[in-house]
């Protein structure tokens, strides 16, 4: 599910999923350790997280949230997805995403906290989680397109394309999908040839001076998912997408 090679200094940690990329429980965690680990690889300068298959994430794995009695599948996602951020965020080298396809929900949330962004031409990036009952992830979508562009991206659900965001600056660069991997080798290569104690540096540099708790913001997100939870609404929200029906709300 979640696989990490190291050479030359880059440690490429893979997501592998079919067959859209939504990780379960367990596999929000895994990616997370294997994150937490190459950053702490002294042999380690640098991270690019990529995926194999039709797209870069999807999100969580909703067929096994309403496959699951009660709500353990629910907080297993919220603390896996919390873990998974962070271990973006706080990993000791800069992180690389590179991504393809669809970067949905919780892939809004890997990219959002990573250092740079490449994306191949076809990548889009959106947060559907209105559609399924949910909230989360917004602070990490703030981070990659201007205030009112989340705002309505939220509202909506619907996504924007990796040429937009190139336009405002957070997507780094463009390629074709087949030269996607060369370019994030490229860009990290670039990071990789300085010293590892000056690179390490800086991540914690830059993480000090940024203006929001990624962190916190989130966790305060996911409060609102739980009570959403709470009030049925979500249920018949995630019933309907896994039975591929539309949603009947009673509020």
């Amino acid at each position: 599910m979640i696989s990490t090679q190291i050479e030359n200094g880059i440690a490429s940690v893979v997501m592998s999923n079919p067959p859209v990329n939504a990780l379960p429980v367990r596999g929000w965690f895994e990616l997370a350790q294997q994150l937490t680990e190459a950053g702490q690889n002294p042999a380690v300068r640098v991270v690019v997280l990529r995926a194999e298959g039709r797209g870069f994430n999807a999100g969580v794995d909703i067929k096994e949230m309403q496959a699951t009695e009660g709500f353990e599948a629910l907080l297993g996602a919220n603390r896996g997805c919390y873990a998974a951020f962070k271990a973006v965020y706080e990993c000791d080298v800069p992180v690389i995403a590179a991504v393809h396809g669809y970067c949905l929900g919780g892939g809004i949330g890997l990219v959002g906290n990573a250092d740079l962004i490449v994306a191949s031409d076809d990548a889009t990036f959106g947060l559907p989680e209105v559609k399924q009952g949910a909230l989360g992830a917004a602070t990490h979508l703030a981070r990659l397109v201007p205030q009112h562009r989340m705002r309505a991206m939220v509202y909506t659900a619907e996504p924007a394309t990796a040429g937009e965001l190139h336009a405002f600056g957070s997507v780094l660069k463009v390629v074709p999908k087949a030269e996607l991997v060369g370019c994030a080798l490229e860009v990290a290569g670039k990071i990789a040839q300085h010293s590892n104690t000056v690179i390490r540096a800086a991540k914690k540099c830059l993480n000090g001076i940024d203006p929001v708790d990624v962190n916190k913001s989130y966790r305060f997100e996911q409060g609102f998912t739980f009570e959403l939870n709470l009030s049925g609404v979500s249920d018949e929200a995630r019933d309907a997408f896994v039975e591929k029906r539309d949603a009947k709300f009673s509020k």
